[in-house]
């Protein structure tokens, strides 16, 4: 009889699993791990991590986070594990996964290790553009524009009379 293969998809990674952790038995190279919490069908990502190698049996048990585990899915029972394994990858890569996986699921247990996100843009002062007394009339009733909200390039302006709103470029 064949075993189907289970697997999960975290952001657009493919992990293999879940399988109960218990069940786990070595060797692992050059993957990234999450240890998930069940309940009924559904499951909860606790913790991510990575690991270069290891044959060691007791890997999960002596992790320095797996109390944080236990006490996020109340019994050792509900913990379990995927992986994604990454044999060409380097530690850079495998930590730039972790990172993403932390800054978008924040795990409970990898709570101090989430790293900050910071934007991939710069925000950058403008001089507001001064406006000249010229006055502006609106097309539709005739009543004077006012300046609501001046932009990097462009001013928008709101009729007194009827609300129509009209954008003309800063000279």
């Amino acid at each position: 009889m064949k075993i189907p293969l289970l697997s999960i998809q975290i952001l657009q990674y493919e992990f293999l699993g879940p399988i109960p952790l218990n069940e786990w038995g070595p060797p692992m190279e050059k993957l990234v791990f999450l240890i998930l919490s069940r309940e009924k069908d559904n499951f909860k990502i606790v913790y991510v991590g990575d690991c270069e190698k290891t044959d060691n049996k007791s890997f999960f048990v002596q992790h320095l986070h797996f109390k944080c585990w236990v006490q996020q899915s109340g019994t050792e029972k509900s913990l379990y594990l995927a992986i994604l394994p990454m044999f060409e990858s380097s530690n850079d890569y495998r930590q730039n996964v972790l990172n993403k996986i932390m800054t978008h699921y924040k795990p409970p247990c990898n709570s101090v290790d989430v790293p900050e996100s910071k934007p991939d843009y710069v925000v950058r002062k403008i001089e507001e553009p001064s406006l000249k007394s010229e006055k502006f009339f609106c097309p539709c009733c005739g009543f004077e524009m006012k300046p609501e909200k001046i932009l990097e390039k462009s001013t928008l302006y709101r009729c007194t009379g009827c609300g129509m709103s009209d954008t003309k470029l800063n000279s």
